[in-house]
């Protein structure tokens, strides 16, 4: 091993990370997100004109398909990532993750709103697109928010 290498190794395994890391980080997180979510959604619903009751059993059934959806989509998206032969994420590629992610959730959500409210499709897609615009702006504050308070993971410290 050259002099190089073992400096780096050695600097390498000596930067502790701050704040909260690991497998905790990821579980405080997805607690909170989801927590906060299925309030919010449920007040959401509730604006609407949904009962109390159906509102937050919506919320917190849609809560459990997208975390289910993001483990199973991620790593669908994560196998097809790794067979291509350009490696990286451009935007496009950021841009075909977002889209078929939100997309797969909201062709799983909007037959089970219509169902679950007894509303036309029609309605649940406005309701589920009034769900996407909040996600996006909350998504955005959340992860703020929890990186000010709990620090930056690992991955993005200097």
């Amino acid at each position: 091993m050259s002099q190089s290498a073992t400096t780096n190794t050695t600097t390498a395994h000596s930067i502790q990370a701050s704040g909260l890391q690991g497998p905790w980080r990821r579980v405080i997180y997805v607690g909170l997100y989801e927590a906060i979510a299925i309030i919010v959604s449920s007040a959401m619903f509730m604006a609407l004109g949904q009962n109390a009751g159906h509102s937050g059993a919506m919320a917190v059934a849609a809560s459990t398909i997208a975390i289910i959806w993001n483990v199973t989509f991620n790593t669908l998206f994560e196998k097809w990532e790794a067979r291509q032969t350009v490696r990286g994420r451009s935007i496009a590629r950021r841009v075909a993750h977002a889209l078929g992610f939100e997309g797969g959730l909201a062709l799983i959500l909007i037959p089970l709103m219509a169902w679950w409210f007894s509303v036309s499709l029609w309605e649940a897609t406005l309701m589920e697109a009034g769900l996407l615009v909040f996600f996006l702006v909350y998504t955005y504050a959340f992860n703020w928010s929890f990186d000010r308070i709990f620090g930056l993971p690992a991955s993005a410290q200097g």
